[in-house]
């Protein structure tokens, strides 16, 4: 197995070259990886194999249609208010953004933002989506970072982001506590696939939140299944428990769930080998 540490010591060496790695797909984040793999017809898992449960208190008609900022952007947020409304504290919620504005050099900025994160009230919503606006420039470098002083967030975008926190918290009371957010890998990552952070653990669930308007695609599917394998050759034993993986859109307020034993051997096996690289 070509190990993460195995691509960098020969980058250093010069055995290999920044060209070389880019050619040979190494050292991607677990999307990026996704996106060099051509999937047999349907996925390695198809979405329709997931139980799907709406729960209560309404879908995407129940809100507003617009927003001024990017899905993407809009997504982030909810993601890590929910992770700092859930019990984690905001230097840990926002710990991606804190090393994107380390980056870009807005340390001071950073701090001042996050001292505006209160609770869902608005000015910690608007807060909260400036500071996501730094995570581009963490995981994708300088030239995707844009001034999150330029970010205004209007008012029907803040209400649906706090409805959208508000049902991702409802739905931990259903479905939770959770046991770790912010999940890494440690231990698992390859000379393929180097990076890579999910989102939600339960007590026997491996969760990935997906604020989309789109239903279910077998990208999400696979990567779901890549962080499960993943975890299990990580130093975490926590992944040790996982007996389902699932989605939550808080957008549709749909949750979507897989028992890992309805999950054939076979394809566990060709994902280990030749997407991630076992």
């Amino acid at each position: 197995m070509l190990t993460r540490e195995d691509v960098i010591e020969k980058l250093r060496s010069g055995e290999l070259t920044p060209q070389d790695i880019a050619a040979n797909g190494w050292m991607c984040s677990v999307t990026q990886r996704i996106s060099k793999i051509k999937q047999p017809r349907g996925g390695y898992i198809k979405p329709k194999e997931f139980e799907q449960t709406m729960l209560d208190g309404g879908g995407i008609d129940d809100l507003h249609p617009e927003e001024n900022v990017s899905p993407g952007l809009v997504g982030i947020a909810v993601d890590y208010l929910t992770r700092f409304m859930s019990g984690t504290s905001a230097e840990e919620a926002f710990k991606i953004p804190k090393l994107g504005a380390h980056v870009v050099r807005q340390r001071r900025l950073f701090k001042q933002l996050l001292s505006n994160v209160y609770g869902l009230d608005d000015d910690s919503i608007v807060a909260a989506v400036k500071l996501s606006g730094f995570d581009s420039a963490y995981r994708a470098g300088v030239m995707a970072y844009r001034p999150v002083e330029d970010i205004e967030p209007d008012g029907d975008t803040v209400e649906n982001i706090r409805t959208m926190v508000e049902r991702s918290l409802r739905f931990f009371n259903q479905y939770g506590p959770k046991v770790l957010d912010g999940l890494t890998f440690e231990g698992g990552y390859t000379g393929y696939v180097a990076t890579g952070d999910g989102d939600f653990l339960t007590d026997d669930t491996l969760w990935d939140f997906k604020v989309s308007k789109k239903k279910l695609q077998n990208k999400y599917t696979l990567q779901l299944l890549m962080y499960w394998r993943m975890g299990l050759h990580s130093i975490h034993p926590e992944y040790e428990n996982v007996k389902y993986l699932g989605v939550y859109n808080p957008r549709m307020n749909i949750v979507y769930r897989l028992d890992v034993n309805d999950i054939p051997t076979d394809v566990i096996s060709t994902v280990e080998t030749e997407v991630i690289g076992y």
